[in-house]
C-alpha cells in the first residue's frame, strides 16, 4: 500500500511520538502515492501545529478498485416522470472480513508500530467521504489502538456502535450532502452516544460535500485531536 510519511520537525528516533492516520476519499483512490494528499495535508504541514504538536503523520492510498469500509453503494436513478433526482444509500455491514484495503492499512498500521517509537496511548484516526467510513470502521477493527478520531461526511452500521464507545469522536458532515446523506453521521452519532462515547457533532447547515473545508478550518480540531490520551 503506497502511503506518505511526515515526520516530526527535529525528529529523534529515540523518542516515542504521536500517530495520526488520515484516510483520503474516493476520487483519490490510485497508486501514483500523490492523489492522497488532496485533502488534509496543508492541515497538518503548517508550521505552527508542527511545533505545537509533534506527530508521525501518515496519508495511505486506497487502490482504484478497493475500498476503505465494508458497505455496498445502491444507486436509485432519476425518474424523469416523477421528478425524482437520483439517489444513492450506503448499506454498511456490520462485520464480516475487511476489504483488501482495509487488509493493508491493518497491515501498515503493524508495520509502522515495528518501524517507529510511537506513543501507545495517542494514536488518532480520521478520514473524508470514503475516508470518514473507513475511520469508524478502523476503529471498529482495532478499538483498543485509538483515542480519538474525527469522520468527515462519512457513515458506518449504529449495530457497531458499542464497538466505538472508549473513542472520543468529533463528527463532521455538510446538512445540503448530496453525495453522502448526513443522516449517515446523524444516526452513528446517535448509537454512539447511546453506547456511551464522547461525541461531538458539527453540521455546517450550507456545506455540501465538501464539509472538509470548514472541518479543517475549525479552529479547535487539532487541539481538540492531541488533548486525548490513554
Amino acid at each position: 500500500m503506497p502511503y506518505r510519511l511526515l515526520l516530526p520537525k527535529d525528529y529523534d528516533a529515540n523518542k516515542k511520538y504521536p500517530l495520526v492516520l488520515f484516510l483520503h476519499g474516493s476520487g483519490e483512490r490510485g497508486n501514483d502515492n500523490e492523489t492522497q494528499l488532496v485533502h488534509g495535508w496543508r492541515l497538518f504541514l503548517q508550521d505552527s501545529i508542527r511545533e505545537k504538536y509533534p506527530a508521525i503523520v501518515v496519508f495511505p492510498q486506497c487502490a482504484a478498485n478497493s475500498y476503505w469500509s465494508n458497505v455496498n453503494v445502491v444507486t436509485t436513478p432519476a425518474n424523469a416522470q416523477t421528478g425524482t433526482a437520483p439517489k444513492r444509500e450506503f448499506l454498511f455491514a456490520k462485520d464480516g472480513e475487511p476489504t483488501k484495503a482495509m487488509q493493508l492499512l491493518i497491515g501498515l498500521l503493524g508495520d509502522l508500530e515495528r518501524r517507529y517509537k510511537l506513543d501507545d496511548g495517542r494514536y488518532y484516526v480520521g478520514g473524508l467521504s470514503m475516508g470518514g467510513m473507513g475511520t469508524f470502521e478502523l476503529v471498529r477493527r482495532k478499538p483498543k489502538k485509538f483515542v480519538a478520531a474525527f469522520p468527515i461526511c462519512g457513515g458506518a452500521n449504529p449495530a457497531t456502535a458499542k464497538k466505538l464507545r472508549k473513542v472520543d469522536w468529533w463528527v463532521f458532515h455538510g446538512a445540503k450532502d448530496d453525495v453522502v446523506p448526513p443522516s449517515a453521521s446523524q444516526v452513528m452519532v446517535d448509537a454512539i452516544k447511546s453506547a456511551g462515547s464522547k461525541v461531538r457533532f458539527t453540521l455546517y447547515p450550507e456545506a455540501n460535500h465538501n464539509s472538509w473545508d470548514p472541518a479543517f478550518a475549525e479552529p479547535e480540531l487539532i487541539s481538540w485531536l492531541f488533548s486525548h490520551k490513554k
